[in-house]
């Protein structure tokens, strides 16, 4: 610990720490964040390879680092907890933003005889030359994206601002000044607005008060620790009951004949049901619409149509593949459409400000002087980030040729790529900031739209660059919601600055090791872990290469894109004005998971999303009750923690205990039916 110490020392220049009363980037608070961290790193790894969908976490890594720091003699000020936070989410999200979720696997379902290049297949080493060559780039953008979004235009970021909420609450701290200036576009954001939050797929459910805010630390030492440990216990109890009786994560409900023929089966996963509470009701609700139209609609009618001649699971011919390609029109329309606004008053402020330099910017009310609050000591320094940025493209370049060939994709196609992911990221991290979405989906159908022209036929080269596009700006937008938790409770941008870089230094070696072991004890993609984001990857390179859509599928296609265009139109416009059923108008990008996933996993979060409409609406009406949130991050780690006793323990080669049940041929991993 001492020796940690030491080096963490070393790294903070004097001025960054002592400008603040208050500790900051301190030992304790980076190994807490990282602790914290490496559990996300491999529960989002888990849930990523099994649903495509990871969780950001942000207040969930806030809330646990300060039950931790309970248990100290002088516990972590809101500074240090922030900057737990923000290393906890650098670390947890690189399954994401390395594309070990989606990328590397669909890079494994290459074939030579279609695609022209072998299934690749990274070893640990090279997954750590991969991760290496993404990792930073986005961490360097985050510094001067922050000022123009946070400080000059105070987007809302409504995750980052109810994490502010409740770590001023936690430490009895007056509520943070969210105040935001009226202007089209924005609302004000005050104390009993927050409960309006829309709850999107990084936003959290509302959080209320237990009586007064002066008991809220009391309840949460008190109270909190219990909740947090018996759903961690209850989870993990049941995860590793799955794992030696398979059958109990595969519950022919509707019965044999729908389970086995039509993948209609229960999986009563407590993380899934802590997902659906941290998603909230809205959003599993349009979830659970389009696994309902994919899987009870679309799905027979391309099976008894002859469209789908194959198994109903099956990937290339079957039913679930053919409502993939729904799936993609829905994702790319809705997620493109969204992105449009933003993209024209970004364009319009480009033009602004060209205009001002040329004619000057007298009379123009939009001028307007440095809003920045914070001293140059705890800011970044400008040539950091311009030395960062610069060393990233090198750097990341090289590493990607070293790990992939220049056969496989061109260094400028890479460079490419770091250019793209820059830009997409300024539109990427204004939409999460308006909407608490971001929308990497649709960032990423961008980036291989263009890349299908720039190195046209190369299926590998158009995933790979897309995904280095995607990853600057997935993790420009995730940090960015750290930086506005630090900007209304007074944190040092500059700490959390390296809070993001401890933390993403060590999730490549974390996330690389946890993908390189799930890969040799698992088939990835496979029955456990289908990584369904890696055949969006795959068949869209596809498609822009040869054209090709299986039978009657581009109808199905369009009719779907067009219908989820015109409804995130309306969207848009509900949520820029603040109308009361913004949040009640599906989303498509979750409608689309729907699709993408067996029902078994829209279900169990439908669940959550009920109980959080529930305990919100009838049970924490009058303050801000933070145990529901508490109840859900004990389920997800839990069965976070025992993915790793179950990789373990299939390393070593213990297997289940009983096939019982298993007859319906669902249960992945009973030997009896491999």
């Amino acid at each position: 610990m001492a020796g940690v110490g030491r080096i963490l020392r070393l790294l903070i220049p004097r001025s960054a720490s002592s400008s603040s009363a208050q500790p900051e980037f301190s030992t304790r608070a980076v190994i807490i964040g990282l602790a914290i961290g490496c559990l996300l790193c491999f529960t989002n790894l888990s849930l990523g390879l099994q649903s495509g969908w990871i969780s950001m976490m942000s207040i969930q890594s806030a809330l646990i680092g300060f039950l931790i720091s309970r248990m100290f003699s002088a516990p972590l000020t809101p500074q240090e907890v922030i900057v737990v936070q923000t290393t906890a989410v650098a670390t947890g999200t690189m399954p994401l933003a390395a594309g070990f979720v989606g990328i590397l696997p669909a890079l494994g379902l290459l074939s030579e005889e279609r695609d022209g290049t072998p299934p690749i297949r990274l070893s640990w080493l090279a997954a750590i030359g991969w991760s290496c060559s993404v990792a930073y780039f986005g961490v360097f953008l985050s510094p001067p994206i922050r000022k123009q979004v946070i400080v000059e235009e105070e987007l809302a970021f409504p995750s980052g601002t109810a994490t502010a909420q409740l770590i001023n609450v936690l430490h009895q701290l007056p509520p943070p000044d969210t105040t935001l200036r009226r202007r089209q576009g924005y609302q004000q954001i005050d104390n009993e607005a927050i409960d309006r939050v829309d709850t999107t797929a990084e936003s959290p459910p509302s959080y209320q008060a237990v009586g007064s805010v002066d008991r809220v630390p009391e309840v949460v030492e008190h109270d909190g620790w219990r909740p947090l440990l018996w759903s961690f216990v209850f989870s993990a109890v049941v995860s590793l009951s799955a794992y030696f009786f398979p059958v109990l994560f595969a519950i022919p409900i509707f019965g044999g004949y729908l389970a086995t023929q039509w993948l209609w089966y229960f999986t009563p996963s407590l993380s899934y049901i802590g997902q659906g509470i941290i998603m909230g009701f809205p959003t599993t609700v349009s979830m659970n619409l389009g696994m309902v139209v994919g899987w009870a609609f679309l799905s027979p009618l391309s099976k008894y149509s002859g469209w789908a001649p194959g198994p109903v699971g099956d990937m290339s011919n079957g039913a679930r593949g053919w409502i993939l390609w729904t799936s993609l029109g829905i994702m790319c329309a809705d997620s493109l459409v969204s992105l449009l606004p933003v993209a024209l008053e970004q364009i319009t402020n480009i033009f602004d400000r060209r205009r001002i330099r040329l004619f000057g910017a007298q009379n123009d009310e939009r001028i307007k002087e440095d809003r920045e609050v914070e001293t140059p000591d705890r800011l970044v320094p400008t040539d950091w980030v311009t030395f960062g940025v610069l060393l990233s493209i090198i750097v990341g370049t090289f590493l990607v040729w070293v790990v992939f060939g220049n056969e496989v994709i061109k260094p400028w196609a890479t460079v490419l790529g770091f250019i793209l992911g820059g830009l997409l990221s300024v539109i990427g991290v204004r939409a999460l900031g308006e909407t608490d979405l971001n929308p990497v989906s649709g960032l990423g159908k961008v980036s291989q739209l263009l890349f299908a022209w720039i190195q046209p036929g190369n299926v590998a080269a158009n995933i790979i660059a897309g995904g280095v596009a995607e990853a600057g700006a997935q993790q420009a937008g995730d940090l960015m919601q750290d930086l506005k938790t630090g900007h209304l409770c007074g944190a040092s941008p500059r700490a959390q600055f390296y809070g993001q870089l401890v933390g993403s230094s060590m999730s490549i070696i974390v996330t690389a090791t946890a993908f390189t072991l799930y890969n040799r004890a698992y088939e990835i993609p496979g029955p456990s872990f289908p990584a369904p984001t890696a055949y969006v990857w795959l068949s869209l390179a596809r498609l822009l290469r040869d054209g090709h859509l299986p039978e009657n599928s581009a109808v199905f296609m369009a009719a779907f894109a067009t219908l989820f265009a015109v409804l995130s139109m309306i969207k848009v416009h509900a949520v820029r004005r603040d109308l009361w059923y913004a949040k009640w108008i599906p989303s498509g990008v979750a409608f689309a998971i729907g699709f993408l996933n067996t029902p078994s996993f829209s279900i169990a979060r439908l669940i959550g999303g009920i109980m959080e409409y529930i305990y919100r609406t009838r049970y924490a009406k009058d303050g801000r009750d933070i145990r529901l949130i508490v109840v859900a991050s004990g389920f997800v780690l839990g069965e976070g923690v025992i993915s790793i006793v179950g990789l373990i323990l299939r390393i070593l080669g213990v297997g289940v205990v009983s096939c019982w049940g298993c007859g319906h041929g669902l249960c992945g991993e009973c030997p009896a039916l491999a």
